[in-house]
C-alpha cells in the first residue's frame, strides 16, 4: 500500500485525456547499451522482477529492458481500455492506479513506488482496466510482455520469479479487502502508514520519516474513508503522540503504538 498531508486546495484526482509520453529509443548509430537500464547492475534488482536470478540470467534479461520511459507528474502511463503490451518496472518516482466509477469519481486502487511493477492488470484481458498516474516525475523500465513470456519459457527461474510477483499482488489485494472490511478508520490509516514505511525501508529509506506523495483525498479513496475522516485521524495521531505531522512530512514517533492499533483489529 502504497504522502501526506497537503492542503485541500492542492488536492488532485486522476487527470483525463492527457497524451501519453513517447517512448525513448536509441537514435540511429547510438549504442543500445547507452540507453539500456541493465537489470544486472540496477540498485533495485532485489525488489523488482529479477529477484534471485543468476548473473548470467540477469544479463539475458537485460536484452528485454532496452527502453526507458519518463512520465511527468500528473501524466498517465496508461489508461483503462488501452491495449496491454508491456509491464513497467518503476525505477524512480511514485504512481497511483485508479478506476472511474459510474458517477465520474475516481477510486484509487493502489500506490506503486520504485522497485515495483505496473501493468499486471492487463495480462488477463489484454487491456488495462485502470489508469496509472504519476504522482511525481518518474522513470520506468519497459518490459515487452511477449518477449518476457518467450524468455520465461527458456529458463524456469524467471518464470518462478514472475509467479512470485503475481502472488505478492494477490496477497496485497487480499490485505486491502481485509482492511476495508474489518478495520475502523484509525486502524486503516495505521496499517497504511506502517505498510508504506516498511516498503520504503526495504529501499534503504528511513522507516520513521515519510514524505507523502499522495493527497489526503487519495489516501481516503484508497482506504474507503472520507477526506474529513482522514484529516481528523491524522490530527488525532498527532495529538496522541503517534505521529509528528508537518504538511508533506510525517515522522512516526510511536511505531509500536500504530502496530497495536492494527493488532487490535485482528483480535
Amino acid at each position: 500500500m502504497n504522502d501526506t498531508v497537503i492542503p485541500p486546495s492542492e488536492l488532485e484526482g486522476c487527470p483525463g485525456g492527457q497524451p501519453l509520453q513517447p517512448l525513448k529509443r536509441a537514435a540511429p548509430g547510438t549504442r543500445a547499451s547507452a540507453l539500456k537500464v541493465a537489470c544486472s547492475s540496477c540498485s533495485l534488482r532485489e525488489l523488482c522482477l529479477p529477484v534471485g536470478l543468476s548473473r548470467s540470467d540477469l544479463e539475458r534479461l537485460d536484452t528485454l529492458v532496452s527502453t526507458r520511459r519518463s512520465v511527468a507528474r500528473g501524466d498517465l502511463l496508461f489508461r483503462a481500455g488501452d491495449a496491454f503490451q508491456s509491464l513497467y518496472a518503476v525505477r524512480t518516482g511514485f504512481f497511483k492506479t485508479c478506476v472511474s466509477s459510474e458517477d465520474g469519481r475516481d477510486q484509487v486502487t493502489g500506490f506503486q513506488m520504485a522497485g515495483e511493477l505496473l501493468g499486471l492488470d492487463g495480462i488477463g484481458s489484454e487491456r488495462h482496466n485502470c489508469n496509472a498516474v504519476a504522482l511525481e516525475d518518474s522513470q520506468l523500465c519497459v518490459i515487452p510482455y511477449d518477449q518476457l513470456e518467450a524468455l520465461s519459457r527458456e529458463f524456469g527461474e524467471l518464470q518462478r520469479q514472475f509467479h512470485k510477483i503475481m502472488s505478492r499482488e494477490i496477497v496485497r489485494d487480499h490485505g486491502v479487502m481485509l482492511l476495508l472490511g474489518s478495520m475502523r478508520a484509525e486502524e486503516r490509516l495505521a496499517a497504511f502508514l506502517l505498510n508504506l514505511a516498511q516498503r520504503l525501508q526495504a529501499r534503504g529509506f528511513s522507516a520513521s520519516s515519510l514524505v507523502l506523495r499522495m493527497t489526503r483525498e487519495e489516501i481516503g479513496s484508497y482506504l474507503g474513508l472520507k477526506l474529513e475522516t482522514v484529516s481528523r485521524t491524522f490530527s488525532k495521531f498527532h495529538d496522541d503522540g503517534l505521529l509528528e505531522v508537518k504538511q508533506r512530512d510525517i515522522h512516526i514517533l510511536d511505531q509500536e503504538g500504530l502496530q497495536r492499533l492494527v493488532n487490535s483489529a485482528r483480535c
